[in-house]
């Protein structure tokens, strides 16, 4: 009887953790598609006006390719996860808040990051990214701390390699907005490489951890 009730137990955890995955895929896929709404077609002579919205190209691009590594981040966090509690959940909702929100700063920076407006745009991404980062590492800090939520069987080196590889995205997005202060494209610039470079961690590192 108490087998059956441990098992009862373990399998009502699975499938909260895969609500709660199903519903952040959602999220993702939502803000991923929203994207696409930001590039709109030019006025004016179509080849020209192509050229002309290369911003438009560009922001696309970066926050796309962000919010999918997130995703990806998010995936290998879940699968560390063995059950979910009332805090994580809310920290979750939070966090996906965030993601959602993307689209928004993703557009201000792309029609005004060489226009009026250029700095309160670049400072909009930044401050958008740099709280969708700190609350991704309260989230993973909640589940790791003393292994509350993790799998009884989560290795002790992919935990550590989990945290060491998010504690810094905070800081990094961080600067990266406050640079905007001094140079909006400069900013704009350093979301794109943090971008990239998170694209090359994942892919070179991210399966060593």
């Amino acid at each position: 009887m108490e087998s059956s009730s441990s098992s009862c137990s373990g399998q009502h955890d699975s499938v909260t953790t895969n609500r709660l995955e199903a519903f952040s895929d959602g999220v993702f896929a939502i803000a991923a598609t929203l994207l696409i709404l930001n590039v709109v077609e030019p006025a004016g002579p179509l080849g020209q006006g192509l050229l002309h919205i290369w911003a438009s190209y560009v922001a696309y691009a970066v926050s796309f390719v962000t919010i999918g590594v997130i995703w990806i981040n998010h995936h290998g966090v879940i699968a560390q996860i063995a059950k979910v509690d009332r805090v994580f959940l809310l920290v979750n909702v939070i966090f996906l808040m965030l993601i959602a929100f993307i689209p928004f700063p993703t557009r201000l920076l792309a029609e005004h990051i060489m226009a009026d407006g250029a700095q309160a745009a670049a400072l909009a991404y930044g401050i958008t990214l740099t709280g969708t980062a700190l609350m991704f590492n309260v989230m993973w800090q909640y589940a790791a701390h003393d292994k509350r939520l993790l799998r009884e069987n989560a290795s002790e080196r992919a935990v550590r390699g989990i945290t060491r590889s998010y504690l810094p995205g905070p800081f990094i997005y961080l600067v990266a907005t406050v640079s905007a202060v001094v140079s909006p494209q400069l900013s704009a610039v350093l979301y794109a490489a943090i971008a990239l470079f998170y694209v090359l961690e994942s892919s070179l590192f991210g399966g060593r951890a």
